[in-house]
């Protein structure tokens, strides 16, 4: 892949003045060689192979960083869903490999490790149900550790079933860590048409596709797209808008995949994907909510804001695909509330609303992102939003995701604050209104009817 001069230096200045980075360089590891009937030996083996395969991971990505001279910010691991591999141990207790998969993190270095996850689209098996009912404690005596759960597909429908559990499961995680805001439901998303080689967390983890080992990237650039459009001027059309996200995009993606390349290179592992989605962070100027303004509203979540979201995220797709045989993940753009500075201002204004995130799901690359909602938020109703956004991406054919926070002892209109790229937004209100007997009912919800208009 050949690169300017002329590009080298534009992306310099995108670095310096635009937030441009790497956010993050996650290997995939493959943890089905550790499978066995003892859970301690297991997770010993589990421990053992991430430390053999991964030792080199953080201090390749800081000489990559120092040599190319573009931050790289998070360095992460993903492993194949404990529920996948854990499944031939004789327990009804996955929380040893829990604490080994959080010591691994800690003592690489990295920021977080993903793949305490259960795929369960369909039905519950003995080992997902283990797994799942293991998540509060998991996550609750662990730092670095992220989980989630598949509960539907385009192709499966949603499994209502593990949509209750999943309500109890984020309120008891949320309950165990209540002097940290509720902060274990940070590093825990409940998906719909889950992507198998995702990069970001909390979601990332080692597909069943997936090699023994390889080495994705993860690209973000609000800034550096902020600033493209506002040297459009007000009085460009739309069309001239997307074309202007695309061109960034395609040079943010080629730079990220020169990165992504030389690591895995030094590693000595394959290169998989790289990922351009607008993550934004609480720092001033790297924010998705800026983009939405920046293309013509004067307050993210009023009017045309969905429509402005639509056009951000298939712009930055069609310069993404663009750029690279490799483009994978999610390639898009997220709309977390506490993760960015003015989506939780905006919130906190009154202008965003839960509707209105759940809405901007139907067009973003994930849906209900870093939402705190009131502690005394009943289980059947986390349940119900996220059975809402299930079926947006079932209907939709699209990854949804729910990540929301019910922070103990906190109501609508007071604040938490998690730290680091966490965050820190406003509690929002949820309806007062039951969904108890539709979510108690359980079964499951039918996919589409496939050639029929939806």
């Amino acid at each position: 892949m050949a690169i300017s001069a002329e590009e080298i230096f534009e992306t310099l200045g995108m670095v310096h003045a635009q937030h441009l980075d790497i956010r993050t360089v996650t290997m995939g590891i493959d943890l089905h060689p550790c499978a066995g009937p003892d859970v301690r030996q297991v997770a010993r083996q589990t421990y053992e192979r991430i430390m053999r395969l991964a030792g080199n991971l953080v201090k390749v990505a800081g000489e990559v960083e120092a040599d190319y001279g573009i931050p790289i910010v998070n360095k992460r691991v993903s492993v194949t869903p404990v529920a996948w591999f854990a499944a031939a141990c004789r327990t009804d207790d996955y929380h040893p490999i829990a604490l080994e998969l959080d010591r691994a993190a800690r003592e690489l270095g990295i920021d977080f490790i993903g793949g305490w996850t259960a795929t369960v689209e369909k039905d519950l098996n003995t080992s997902s149900r283990t797994l799942i009912r293991c998540i509060p404690r998991a996550l609750a005596e662990t730092q670095r550790l992220c989980s989630s759960v598949n509960i539907g597909t385009t192709r499966a429908g949603i499994n209502m079933d593990a949509v209750a559990l999943m309500g109890q499961v984020i309120k008891e995680a949320a309950e165990l860590t209540a002097d940290t805001g509720g902060s274990a439901c940070a590093r825990l998303v409940v998906f719909c048409n889950a992507v198998q080689d995702n990069p970001f967390m909390a979601g990332a983890f080692c597909g069943i596709g997936e090699g023994d080992c390889s080495l994705s990237v993860g690209i973000s650039g609000p800034g550096t797209v902020r600033a493209a459009i506002q040297t459009l001027g007000r009085t460009c059309d739309l069309l001239q808008v997307a074309e202007e996200v695309k061109r960034v995009s395609f040079k943010i993606t080629r730079a990220g995949e020169l990165i992504g390349r030389e690591c895995a290179r030094r590693l000595g592992v394959p290169f998989n994907i790289v990922d351009l989605s607008l993550a934004p962070t609480p720092a001033p100027g790297d924010s998705v909510g800026d983009i939405i303004e920046a293309i013509g509203l004067d307050r993210v979540g009023g009017p045309g804001t969905t429509a402005a979201l639509a056009l951000l995220n298939d712009a930055v797709k069609r310069g993404g695909a663009m750029a690279t045989n490799h483009a994978g993940g999610m390639s898009g753009a997220f709309i977390p509330v506490t993760e960015d500075a003015t989506m939780a201002r905006r919130a906190a204004e009154g202008a965003l609303v839960i509707e209105k995130l759940e809405a901007m799901t139907s067009v973003c690359s994930v849906g209900l992102d870093m939402i705190v909602i009131p502690g005394d938020t009943t289980p059947e109703t986390i349940s119900g939003i996220i059975a809402d956004d299930a079926a947006i991406g079932m209907i939709n054919k699209k990854t949804t995701a729910v990540r929301v926070i019910p922070a103990p002892g906190k109501r609508a209109g007071d604040t938490v604050s998690f730290g680091g790229l966490l965050g820190a937004g406003p509690v929002m209100a949820v309806s007062p209104h039951s969904c108890a007997v539709m979510i108690r009912r359980g079964g499951r919800i039918p996919a589409p009817l496939q050639g029929l208009n939806n």
